[in-house]
């Protein structure tokens, strides 16, 4: 028996990505997925595709019920969809604000509230959000995307302490520079790729990138019911960005 036997997950953004590599273990581990993204193009096989924009409450509340539905309940939700924006704060327009916002931080809201009422059914509810190294540390050309993820890690909270007593844990990862297509996309963008790849690797500790893999793992930790005493925790999965100075 899995830890996950019996239990039904989503996951946002989960076509690629972190999201693709958590789908695919928790699936190992014995959970029935489903996939919420704009495009399932690449859902793992296995899992329930559903297409949903996260910033569309109509489209969640289907896709939610959608999911619910064909596994008979919901006991996980991973709030994983989000985008990236780079630039100081003259660099973004009043539109990219809101859309960034709107994905990484209302998007988690719209996607918890309709899973709630199946949440509440379950005797192993959680919820992971993804947050950020970026929530903790300033770095440079981020001032849209940190604050983002500032308002993730504080929503985190919040969601932990408003349904602890209805047996709901809140948990969340943050992450560093992890190796995924926006990573690759913005190295393609950049004016010296080889360059913009070195400096990423050399502010982590670690020096390389986190693994998609190693950020799943930290999620599926949290969502495990192995984790039933750990709630309003905010794990940094970032190679030592955040705390250490070496």
């Amino acid at each position: 028996m899995s830890e996950f036997d019996g239990l039904a997950a989503l996951v946002t953004g989960g076509a690629s990505g972190i999201g693709a590599a958590t789908v695919a273990l928790l699936h190992e581990r014995g959970a029935r997925v489903a996939v919420l993204d704009r495009t399932t193009d690449g859902a793992h096989p296995q899992a329930l595709a559903v297409r949903c924009d996260v910033t569309d409450s109509g489209a969640v509340a289907g896709a939610v019920a959608a999911a619910a539905g064909h596994f008979g309940a919901l006991d996980i939700v991973i709030n994983n969809a989000g985008i990236g924006a780079s630039g100081d704060v003259s660099e973004n327009s009043d539109e990219e604000w809101h859309r960034v916002l709107d994905v990484n931080v209302v998007g988690i809201a719209r996607v918890t509230r309709a899973a709630l009422p199946h949440l509440r059914r379950s005797r192993h509810a959680a919820v992971v959000n993804t947050c950020s190294a970026v929530a903790f540390t300033g770095l440079r050309s981020r001032a849209l995307y940190g604050a983002s993820k500032g308002a993730v890690a504080a929503l985190t909270l919040a969601m932990a302490a408003d349904h602890v007593h209805e047996g709901i844990r809140v948990n969340a990862v943050a992450p560093g520079t992890v190796d995924t297509p926006w990573v690759g996309r913005l190295l393609a963008a950049s004016a010296d790729p080889p360059a913009t790849a070195a400096a990423l690797r050399a502010r982590q500790p670690l020096g390389r990138l986190v693994t998609a893999q190693e950020v799943a793992h930290a999620i599926a930790s949290l969502a495990s019911p192995a984790a039933a005493s750990t709630t309003g925790a905010i794990v940094r999965v970032d190679g030592g960005l955040t705390s250490l100075r070496v």
